[in-house]
Parts: C-alpha cells; structure tokens; sequence
C-alpha cells in the first residue's frame, strides 16, 4: 500500500488527523531518506512518550505485519557462518529498520545523571551515536521537555535531521524541528492517544516501502 494511502486510511478512522496529513507524509519521506541512505533513527520521550519511542522501535526492528524474512544472500552467509545453526537462525531472524530508544540503557543514563546532569543524558546519547544523516525523533506532548530540546539541539549540532511528536501549540520543539506533527489536542492523554495511531501508521508506510512479505 502506498504512503498515501495509507495516509487515507489513517483519517478516515481519526479525522482530527486531517490537519496534520501532509506533515505525516513530510515525517515518513524524512524517515526513507535517512534509511535509503543507511542512517538510523534516535528516539526520546519522557513518561508515556517514553514507553511510545520503544513501542516504535518495536515496530521497526522486527516484523510489524510483515515477516520480513532475511535475504537469499544473507541466509548463504550465515550458513558459512555456521553451518550446523545457519538455517534455524535465517529461518527465525527478521528485517529490522535500525532504530535505537534512548531510555533503554539505565546504566549509562542514571550514571550521568549522578556524575553529570541528568537533563542530558539524553543529549549525551545524540552526542556519541548520532552521525549525519541519522535522524532524531523527540516525542513531547507540550513540545517543551528540556531534555528532548537539549537533544535536539546536539542533533542539529551532528548534522541530523529532527523530528517531533507534539500537541498542544507544539512548543519549542514544533519550532526546532525539520518536521512536527502536532496533533490538535489539548490534555496529555487526548494527545498520547493520537501519537499512536500516527506512528503505527509511518511504520506501516516504512515496512511496506523496504519489505515484500
């Protein structure tokens, strides 16, 4: 299905996100650019927004409704590789999109908050995984969280992309960014209920783009 479509389907179940349309499809050819050219996405929140940047991840590195199987030449490798498990590890491994949620790493990130500042860990992941070409998503439901601004801030810095999740007046970070989605909502729950369906839906837009099956 194409991204258009898909955009289609998207508001025809929630109308409110008619507004933000050609944002969504602005958000998802971001994304592509920075896949074609093998970059990887850099994802923050704070929260509920937190738990949706690895629900993302979730959705890109692995079969969303796809399989996803490896490739004809990848599976070869990896029957050099190991002859004996080459075939069981091609037959349950699936097509990733290479996407990293910032708040996984406890170690690193209570460390510096400790050592450091904790309103920067964040930053400091931007700082030492980010390259250009890569993109920096920040999902903020006031668009005003320090720690994704100071994110995208070094984002910038790294020559990289940004993109933002927001609602209300999207904030600081609808003003930074290449590309911010505000979805026209108010109260923190209305506008998390809104960022999931979106988000499902480029990742449907991206799967469908790199996977045939």
């Amino acid at each position: 299905m194409t991204a258009d479509k898909r955009t289609d389907e998207l508001t025809e179940r929630y109308p409110a996100l008619q507004a933000v349309r050609d944002d969504i499809l602005k958000f998802y050819e971001i994304l592509k650019e920075c896949f074609d050219k093998g970059g990887k996405l850099l994802i923050a929140g704070n929260g509920g927004s937190c738990a949706d940047a690895e629900h993302i991840v979730g959705e890109l590195m692995k079969g969303f409704c796809k399989r996803r199987p490896v490739t004809e030449d990848f599976k070869k490798a990896l029957l050099k590789a190991d002859s004996e498990n080459g075939a069981a590890i091609a037959s349950k491994l699936q097509g990733g999109l290479p996407a990293i949620a910032l708040s996984n790493h406890q170690a690193l990130n209570t460390a510096f908050a400790n050592d450091v500042d904790g309103d920067f860990y964040y930053a400091q992941q931007v700082y030492g995984y980010g390259k250009a070409g890569d993109v920096f998503l920040g999902i903020s439901t006031s668009g005003n969280a320090k720690n994704i601004m100071y994110a995208a801030a070094v984002a910038k810095a790294k020559g990289m992309k940004v993109l933002g999740l927001t609602g209300k007046t999207g904030g600081k970070l609808s003003k930074a960014a290449d590309v911010s989605i505000i979805v026209p909502e108010d109260e923190t729950y209305k506008i998390q209920e809104l960022h999931l369906p979106i988000y499902h839906a480029v990742c449907l837009m991206l799967e469908d783009t790199y996977f045939e099956e």
